[in-house]
């Protein structure tokens, strides 16, 4: 089965991750110009383009390979939507510091509102959800194994840099 055959929920899912993720890129490369700009500094930038890889090399392969059904599963289906507004409350919290890349001062404030006071790395949390969740509910559960052992390599060595640069910030309310 094609994209272009994928029954028209399918195709709205995979449309709205697709603009979701390019509408998060453009804001976090405006976050990351003025964070640098305001005295930030990038670290960790070797592993930056493996996650550009995966995320990319998962959006294709869903495209490629998935093969959804003519109707939803609505328990996958409601799970997504709650991810969505997790999503949008994890952005919201941390606001104008959300970037894909890690980029930190001391004097940069320590987020710890919304989710982030409940966990250390909400957005992370979300990923590994949106990485597995995606591909079940569009009939690619191969792919929601491979990606999510992929995206567990990456973060492991991400959330490692990231938790010791945090060490060196203020904290915020």
């Amino acid at each position: 089965m094609t994209l272009f055959e994928w029954p028209m929920w399918a195709l709205a899912v995979f449309a709205y991750v697709i603009i979701q993720r390019l509408a998060e890129l453009a804001y976090a490369n405006a976050n990351t110009r003025r964070l640098l700009a305001e005295g930030g500094r990038e670290h960790g930038a070797k592993h930056y383009p493996l996650f550009i890889l995966l995320h990319s090399g998962w959006l294709i392969a869903i495209a490629l390979f998935a093969v959804p059904s003519a109707a939803p599963d609505l328990l996958l289906l409601n799970a997504f939507i709650a991810s969505q507004t997790f999503r949008f409350w994890t952005l919201a919290s941390i606001g104008r510091w959300w970037t894909t890349r890690i980029i930190s001062a001391p004097h940069f404030p320590r987020v710890k509102r919304g989710p982030y006071r409940f966990i250390k790395h909400p957005n992370y949390t979300l990923v590994v959800v949106e990485i597995a969740l995606l591909p079940l509910l569009l009939g690619a559960p191969a792919m929601a194994v491979t990606f999510s052992i992929l995206n567990a390599a990456l973060l492991w060595w991400r959330i490692r840099i990231e938790n010791e640069v945090l060490t060196e910030r203020i904290c915020t309310p």
